[in-house]
């Protein structure tokens, strides 16, 4: 105890005011004595005995949420306080959705949708190694659109065949769909979706390069549409879809209706030049013009007048059948019109050669080449959806076929 502590304690009769006054000054004084002395907690130290708070968990909030949640929208997760920095949606069996964190590390987005009637486990840690965990099943889908693909996958085909894809069900929301198309070539080739209506009468998106295939070239197709909504009376796509293809040689067959005449040259060169008869001029049983596209190599197939409107005026087995459009234009062998052949045209609307000259293109020919029919002799040219007759638009009008500009 310092002196004037020892000095405030005095001795001897004094008056009570007067020890009540010196007792409670000293008090004072050693107070302040003792605070100067740093006996005290330090600066901005808890007092002693109070806890610490813990920093706060990790509390997410993720959209969409619930047992019957919307499908269609991307997830988004919320940290309520921190910063975000790894998150997990995963769905039931594996698949994991990917996704971004914002700048400010409060949020993640999605970049894909949920899918319907599916559910997904949410994880998400911050920097600190703090977590939060939840999930979220989302409402099945009360319609299911489904989609026809071409070509096929893993198949060689002409330099003019198109990614032509065929949905079962109305598609409203087209720029949602053709947002979910990935068309990766081998070398960058420039083209572009254009929307139109099938020959079915269904709605069709086909890809088509601005020009021919370059031979060799890869195409591939990702049609990442699960969880997509394709609009009112389609519904939604509940899987995803893939195709490869590859471009085989540069081939043309050319069709002159007024000389009669069909060719096919390869690389430039000339292979086959083979007198014709094609379809009958001036009315429903003349040749299509423009640019077809060979569909398929179907052999032998019965072909009968009434299922392309003309009646009863033809059942036949046909050889060597090579289909251009979906309404029944084909070329094929057409024995019983030999003696037209290179000399006028006679048929009911098909392209016919010899026996062995439609055996002979039969067996160069591939699916996605290009026909190229010119001449007077013809009926109107190959609309879009009839077969693949995109070709037969302009580059700057198949541009603006497509639903996102």
């Amino acid at each position: 105890m310092s002196s004037a502590c020892r000095s405030a304690r005095r001795t001897g009769p004094v008056r009570s005011r007067a020890r009540l006054f010196l007792a409670v000054q000293a008090a004072v004084v050693c107070a302040a004595l003792t605070a100067c002395a740093g006996g005290g907690p330090a600066e901005g130290a808890a007092p002693a005995g109070t806890a610490v708070a813990p920093a706060p968990a990790l509390d997410i909030t993720v959209a969409p949420h619930g047992t019957k949640a919307v499908a269609g929208v991307p997830v988004k997760v919320t940290a309520e306080s921190g910063k975000l920095k790894t998150v997990q949606v995963r769905a039931a069996g594996g698949k994991a959705l990917a996704g971004r964190i914002s700048a400010d590390g409060r949020t993640w987005t999605s970049d894909r949708v949920a899918a319907p009637g599916t559910a997904y486990t949410v994880s998400a840690k911050d920097a600190a190694g703090r977590g939060d965990r939840t999930g979220f099943t989302t409402a099945a889908a009360d319609k299911v659109n489904k989609l026809t693909l071409a070509p096929g996958k893993d198949t060689t085909v002409g330099i003019a065949q198109p990614l032509s894809i065929v949905f079962d069900h109305p598609v409203k929301n087209k720029a949602a769909v053709e947002k979910a198309l990935t068309v990766t070539t081998t070398d960058d080739t420039t083209g572009s979706w254009g929307w139109l209506r099938d020959h079915s009468g269904k709605d069709r998106v086909d890809w088509r390069p601005r020009e021919y295939w370059k031979p060799g070239t890869r195409v591939t197709l990702a049609a990442g549409l699960d969880g997509v909504d394709s609009g009112p009376d389609g519904g939604f796509f509940v899987r995803d879809y893939a195709t490869t293809f590859t471009i085989g040689s540069a081939q043309v067959a050319r069709v002159d209706l007024d000389r009669h005449r069909l060719t096919l040259v390869r690389e430039g060169k000339t292979v086959l030049d083979l007198p014709m008869s094609a379809g009958t001029p001036g009315g429903d049983k003349a040749s299509w013009r423009g640019t077809a596209v060979l569909m398929s190599k179907e052999g032998t197939i019965n072909m009968r007048s009434e299922t392309v409107g003309l009646g009863d005026a033809y059942d036949k087995m046909v050889d060597w059948s090579m289909r251009l459009t979906w309404s029944g234009m084909y070329v094929h062998a057409a024995p019983w019109n030999a003696a037209y052949f290179g000399v006028a045209n006679r048929s009911s609307g098909c392209v016919g050669l010899s026996d062995a000259n439609a055996a002979a293109l039969y067996g160069q020919v591939r699916a996605g080449d290009p026909f190229e029919i010119t001449g007077a002799d013809a009926k109107g040219t190959v609309a879009e959806g009839n077969g693949y007759g995109a070709w037969n638009v302009s580059w700057a009008d198949w541009r603006k076929k497509s639903a996102l500009g």
